[in-house]
C-alpha cells in the first residue's frame, strides 16, 4: 500500500529537517483583509488575468495578530479546495516571512515588494508568484482558503523551487498556530 511509505517519507522529511511537530494551537491568531469580505466573493483584483479570466492578478492585502510566543517566522498560503484535480490547486505560497512583518499590502510580488528574507514558492501554475482565482467556466463557485501560519523556526529547509504543497506540508505539521480566511469565486 502506497500510503504507509508516503507517511514514513513525510515523517522522515520533518525529522531530518530538525523541525519539531508541536500541537497546533487553537484560537489566538486572527487574519483580516480589506480586499474582500471574509466569506464573500473575491474581487476582480484577486482574479487571474489568463485562462479566460480577466482580473488584475493581485494578491490580497492581509494583516494578522495574535501570534504565540516562540513564533520566529510566518508562512502564507492560498489554496482552492474545489479545483477538479483530486488535490485542489495552490495559488500562492510565501515562507520565511520575518516576525517583524504582520501585514502585507495588496499585490505582493507584482507591484509591492516581497518582505526581505521571504521566499515565494512555486504555485500550481508553476510560477513563483501569486496567481489569482480562475475556476472553470460554469462550475460552482470555488472556495479559496488563505492561511497564515506562525512558525517555530526563522526559515524552512526549502528554497524557491519548493512547491506550495511542500510548503503547506511543513506549515501544517510544524506551525504553532494559524488563522484562515475563505472567499469564493465563480464564473
Amino acid at each position: 500500500m502506497l500510503i504507509r511509505p508516503l507517511k514514513r517519507l513525510a515523517l522522515a522529511l520533518v525529522v531530518s529537517s530538525g523541525l519539531a511537530m508541536p500541537a497546533l494551537a487553537q484560537g489566538g491568531m486572527k487574519l483580516v483583509t480589506d480586499s474582500f469580505a471574509p466569506g464573500g466573493m473575491l474581487g476582480a483584483k484577486q482574479v487571474l488575468n489568463g485562462f479566460g479570466c480577466t482580473g488584475s492578478n493581485l494578491s490580497p492585502s492581509l494583516a494578522w495578530t495574535g501570534a504565540p510566543d516562540g513564533t520566529k517566522s510566518f508562512v502564507i498560503t492560498m489554496h482552492d479546495t474545489d479545483a477538479p484535480t483530486g488535490s485542489g490547486f495552490w495559488h500562492w505560497s510565501m515562507f520565511n516571512i520575518p516576525t517583524s512583518v504582520t501585514e502585507l499590502p495588496e499585490g505582493v510580488g507584482t507591484g509591492a515588494p516581497v518582505p526581505d528574507g521571504s521566499v515565494l514558492a512555486r504555485n500550481d501554475f508553476s510560477q513563483n508568484a501569486y496567481s489569482g482565482a480562475c475556476p472553470p467556466e460554469g462550475a460552482t463557485a470555488h472556495r479559496y482558503v488563505i492561511t497564515v501560519y506562525a512558525m517555530p523556526r526563522e526559515s524552512l529547509p526549502l528554497d524557491a523551487t519548493a512547491s506550495s504543497a511542500l510548503v503547506s506540508f511543513f506549515a501544517i505539521n510544524t506551525s504553532l498556530a494559524s488563522a484562515s480566511l475563505t472567499a469564493t469565486f465563480g464564473r
